[in-house]
């Protein structure tokens, strides 16, 4: 007698379809069926994270390992913060492992972001005179990492949402190099598209190494790239303010 045939229930994941419903827009439909199909966005809600982005800085971190216990970081743009819960576990910034270095980890945004045990949150726009010498006075020194997930709000031009990502990007690069220490990290989001060029060599000159990434928690569709800028070489000469006292006699 012939077994019954398999109906192939539980030998793979059901999707999630969502009907679209009236008034709504058939790409808000997708990005929903999206969210809701998304691995990483159910495993962010598994493990407490405020979204799926927190596994991008987790990958990049276990690639480069810059997120070390006694570390200072500085997250541009933290909100909603997966980037600063991160940050706080991996420098040990609420002091839980025995015998490791405590870090510090400081949260910046233009909107406030509910607390995170660990992280001191700061709403600043980073752009604005003086961010650097704020933010240097909240660690009491300098950074060990400056990171940024920030991304311009779209246009839905592609290229007018790149060259402003990029712009974001070289910002938060001139903050970094203000506040980094010597031997420090840049990590910063990007999208691909040409007009990076200059920024890549803005931190080839800076950094002893950089790199340009694309996590696996980074959607196969999205141009977002990573670049990963190591071995800060320290402020030059031509980075110190001018000295209206300082001309040679």
């Amino acid at each position: 007698m012939a077994g019954k045939k398999s109906s192939g229930r539980g030998q793979r994941d059901l999707k999630v379809k969502v009907k679209t419903a009236r008034g709504r827009k058939l790409s808000s439909t997708r990005w929903l069926q999206r969210q809701l199909n998304d691995p990483y966005v159910k495993r962010a809600q598994a493990e407490g994270y405020r979204g799926r982005a927190a596994f991008k800085i987790l990958e990049l971190d276990e690639k480069y390992r810059f997120l070390v216990p006694g570390a200072r970081v500085v997250d541009l743009g933290c909100a909603p913060g997966g980037w600063c819960q991160v940050a706080v576990a991996r420098t040990n910034a609420l002091g839980e492992k025995s015998g490791k270095a405590q870090g510090r980890v400081i949260g910046v945004d233009l909107q406030e972001v509910e607390p995170i045990a660990g992280a001191e949150l700061h709403q600043l726009d980073f752009m604005e005179d003086g961010a650097d010498d704020k933010v240097k006075a909240w660690l009491s020194g300098r950074a060990d990492v400056v990171m940024s997930d920030m991304a311009a709000s779209s246009s839905g031009h592609k290229q007018t949402d790149h060259l402003r990502i990029v712009a974001l990007c070289e910002a938060a690069a001139e903050l970094a190099f203000d506040v980094l220490e010597e031997g420090g990290t840049f990590v910063a989001k990007v999208l691909a598209g040409g007009a990076e060029t200059g920024l890549q060599t803005l931190l080839k000159q800076r950094f002893d190494t950089v790199a340009n990434v694309k996590p696996p928690a980074s959607r196969a569709d999205s141009s977002e790239k990573f670049v990963v800028a190591r071995g800060f070489r320290g402020r030059s000469e031509a980075d110190a303010p001018d000295d209206p006292d300082g001309a040679a006699a």
